[in-house]
């Protein structure tokens, strides 16, 4: 059951249009991330979408209720929902007043508060801090009981802002293992904006992209990290080699392309034109000291590398091959191989590996 639809979302602050033609459908019960860079929309979005604040043009239905339309029921939606912000917020207080806040402004029992606030703060491991003063607590330890505030009151959606931005590795974790728990076992709606990418492959069933103030693309996080739209994507979602080219047959299923040195490169793209630029990520090629008679790649050429870039634990490697080729590979693989400047390699990459899209400004 689709839980949010919005529909050509608009948000302009005065002359300044933050968000536009924004479409976007969540089901009940999936982990949704939007991802994009800084300033791409993603947190007015969500604001939006919690009924914080209202669009300027589009539609928007929450729980199937018309929420444009009827501006009456914002209170009693937005008491199913719950935003976790990029900065914890916590009061001078001790944890447990600060996690009951929302309880009392329900005015709900002092039975009900005390168990649910308890519950709340065993589910995010701080059940020995309930007497602790909130603001003496670690950062991470302040956005778990910023978190506990919003999960006390049994949200059917979740909002998260960039939840783990100023948090160490060990907090970034401790909150990924909770949200999962809280979708997997409890079902929740999940929706969060993240400028962390590994981030949003590790915890959403399907991804948007935010560029330039709208959805670019929308799907499962392996359609979006493997097969952009466009060049504007593969950019941001970290794609090393964008090559131009032109298609110039079709070959036993696959789509043959020329890139400008003259190198034939097989891909198992359909065209979407003649003029392409062939996508890959430099994880999908590899690297060997001599031809590889095992090799299951439709793409196999002698190249030279021209430079090793140490990005630890990986190594990017570029080999020229009559186009310029940036490989991913361990730095383990790399010391195995011997590489070093001017070194002569094997390149294989396998034609599903190379994805296609329109090139950029081709009419």
């Amino acid at each position: 059951m689709t839980i949010i639809e919005a529909h050509n979302i608009r948000k302009s602050y005065g002359s300044l249009e933050v968000l536009h033609d924004v479409d976007l459908s969540v089901r009940e019960g999936e982990v949704f991330a939007l991802i994009g860079p800084s300033g791409s929309g993603k947190s007015t979005l969500l604001r939006i979408l919690d009924l914080i604040e209202p669009p300027s043009a589009g539609e928007l239905s929450v729980f199937g209720i018309a929420t444009v339309e009827d501006r009456g029921r914002w209170l009693d939606l937005r008491r199913r929902m719950g935003m976790l912000f990029q900065r914890p917020i916590v009061f001078n207080a001790s944890v447990y007043d600060n996690v009951a806040m929302g309880l009392r402004y329900r005015s709900a029992p002092g039975d009900e508060i005390d168990r649910k606030v308890k519950g709340a703060l065993e589910a995010v491991g701080l059940s020995r801090y309930v007497g602790s003063r909130a603001t003496d607590l670690s950062g991470g330890e302040q956005q778990r009981v910023a978190l506990s505030r919003v999960l006390v009151t049994e949200p059917e959606i979740l909002f998260l802002d960039e939840p783990t931005a100023n948090l160490d590795p060990g907090s970034t974790a401790t909150i990924e293992a909770i949200v999962t728990s809280l979708n997997r076992e409890a079902g929740m709606t999940v929706l969060i904006s993240t400028h962390d990418l590994m981030q949003g492959q590790r915890l959403a069933h399907r991804v948007g992209v935010m560029i330039e103030g709208t959805i670019a693309q929308t799907g499962p996080s392996r359609e979006i990290f493997h097969e952009p739209k466009d060049r504007r994507i593969a950019r941001f979602v970290g794609i090393q080699n964008i090559i131009p080219g032109r298609v110039v047959s079709l070959r036993e299923g696959l789509t043959v392309v020329v890139e400008a040195g003259g190198k034939q490169i097989l891909s198992a793209t359909p065209p979407p034109g003649e003029e392409v630029e062939m996508v890959v990520r430099g994880e999908d090629i590899s690297l060997h000291r001599r031809e590889p008679g095992f090799e299951e790649a439709e793409n196999l050429f002698p190249a030279t590398v021209t430079a090793i870039e140490p990005t630890a634990p990986f190594v990017n490697v570029t080999v020229h091959c009559g186009c310029d080729l940036v490989a991913l590979v361990t730095a383990r693989r790399a010391e195995t191989l011997g590489l070093h400047d001017g070194m002569l390699v094997w390149v294989s990459l396998q034609a599903k590996a190379v994805h296609l899209i329109p090139r950029s400004g081709a009419g």
